[in-house]
């Protein structure tokens, strides 16, 4: 017999090719397989996903700076991670397509809820992983004009943020996801303490990968958030520019509504 991978020769006892590392798959697929072979590839305590899970809690610094410094085989590589998290944000985008009616765009309780709040609304979420997206670079740039001594290049930098970003949307799935089935009227709430936390994390995650300390490292993250926040603001002032391009929006969208 032969490795359905490689191609090399196997001993009919084999359960692994010694090639290349490949289970040897004799059975049919069943419900049951499938079953199994999720709870295996996901949730094993030895898989790579659960490790980096874990990691990039405790660890952060060993599962990063792994990965660029050639650690490829202990932990799920940042792409890989970076597509599960996008993909559990369309979940939740689906979700709030269900649960939008319900939905308080008025966050800062002015009683006013205009048309342009539920119109850029909706674009975000139309190009919801896109805006993620772009949201590493703006972490990346911040970082790397104000963390430079252990001299990452920006595509280094990108990939501690790649790492730090999709950990932040990971472990916020859940705790969002319920409160869309609860609560969803209280979401938007949530979102802005959502993202206080992806700024704590973000902070963590630059702390234990920068070799500053003390002061040093108080004044470099202090300028980092602040940098960040200028690029977020500056690229979040695009969405509705774009809109109005686009067709979109309109002026009268961004009138508060007769009383």
């Amino acid at each position: 017999m032969t490795c359905k991978n490689c191609e090399a020769k196997l001993r009919t006892d084999y359960l692994y090719c010694p090639n290349c590392g490949g289970k040897v798959i004799r059975n049919r697929i069943t419900i049951k397989y499938l079953w199994f072979d999720v709870l295996d590839r996901y949730f094993n305590l030895d898989n790579t996903f659960v490790n980096t899970f874990i990691h990039l809690f405790t660890k952060p610094e060993i599962v990063i700076e792994g990965y660029i410094h050639g650690l490829r085989k202990k932990y799920l590589n940042p792409i890989s991670y970076l597509g599960i998290a996008l993909t559990l944000s369309g979940l939740l985008i689906f979700m709030m397509t269900k649960s939008i009616d319900f939905m308080q765009f008025d966050i800062f309780d002015v009683g006013i809820e205009t048309d342009y709040q539920k119109k850029l609304m909706a674009f975000v979420m139309d190009y919801q992983s896109l805006i993620f997206i772009i949201f590493i670079p703006l972490m990346a740039i911040a970082g790397w004009l104000c963390f430079d001594e252990k001299k990452y290049n920006f595509a280094e930098r990108t990939i501690i943020f790649m790492y730090a970003l999709s950990h932040f949307s990971i472990v916020i799935f859940l705790p969002s996801l319920l409160l869309l089935i609860i609560a969803p009227e209280n979401y938007m709430t949530f979102s802005m303490y959502g993202s206080l936390y992806m700024l704590v994390y973000a902070s963590y995650v630059v702390i234990r990968t920068s070799s500053s300390k003390g002061l040093a490292i108080v004044t470099r993250l202090i300028l980092f958030n602040l940098l960040f926040g200028v690029l977020y603001i500056m690229t979040s002032t695009l969405f509705p520019i774009i809109m109005l391009l686009t067709g979109e929006l309109t002026l009268q969208d961004m009138l508060p509504p007769e009383k």
